[in-house]
């Protein structure tokens, strides 16, 4: 009797057979940090609206930017979110190879537009239009590059992904993170048309 009355009380453990997780909760949680990005480039956009055109007694915008060159690194990441989209159909046939096919093109370009981006920055240094010239290229730098940066860690992201698609297939996790990574790509596209009008177009013209 007293070994029993001794003896160590049993712990209940409850095991759920699926982790919790709330449906559409990645996609509400995305979208609220797609909203505070919103809030940084808007901030990088009004400060850009008040420097733009102070160059410090040096060349503007229109010796500075070569359109050809900028519309050029426009096109490679709007057929990036093109080729996304493909992506994603593919995704919705349930097809792992054309997926992971269209995805690796679309990273492609975005290493162009990355590529252009950094021969831009360089030729702009180069002339003595640096970031610390004048207000005007402070803000550029900090606003294209800023951009840039969301770009270099989109592209990282998506070899990530395309290396778990590769590995595991489309399983529920990898299209939910396929969709987050969509979202993402397209904001990129949108604040970059953002940038060619108000940055490059107005200070040309």
């Amino acid at each position: 009797m007293s070994d029993l009355a001794h003896a160590p009380t049993p712990v209940r453990a409850y095991h759920l057979a699926h982790e919790p997780h709330p449906e559409n909760g990645t996609a509400l949680g995305f979208w609220l940090y797609l909203m505070s990005d919103c809030l940084i480039f808007a901030a990088l956009f009004a400060t850009w609206g008040v420097l733009g055109r102070s160059y410090a007694g040096g060349p503007g915008g229109a010796e500075l930017f070569d359109l050809k060159l900028v519309a050029i690194n426009t096109a490679f990441l709007l057929l990036s979110s093109i080729t996304f989209g493909f992506a994603m159909l593919q995704k919705q046939l349930g097809k792992v190879g054309g997926t992971l096919g269209w995805l690796f093109v679309t990273g492609v370009f975005g290493v162009l537009f990355l590529a252009v981006e950094l021969y831009e920055f360089r030729h702009l240094i180069h002339e003595g239009a640096g970031p610390q010239s004048s207000a005007a290229m402070s803000a550029f730098f900090t606003l294209v590059g800023t951009h840039g940066l969301h770009v270099t860690f989109g592209t990282i992201w998506l070899v990530v992904l395309m290396i778990q698609i590769s590995k595991h297939g489309l399983i529920r996790e990898n299209k939910r993170r396929l969709m987050c990574l969509s979202m993402f790509w397209h904001f990129l596209d949108v604040v970059w048309i953002g940038v060619f009008t108000f940055v490059y177009l107005m200070g040309v013209l």
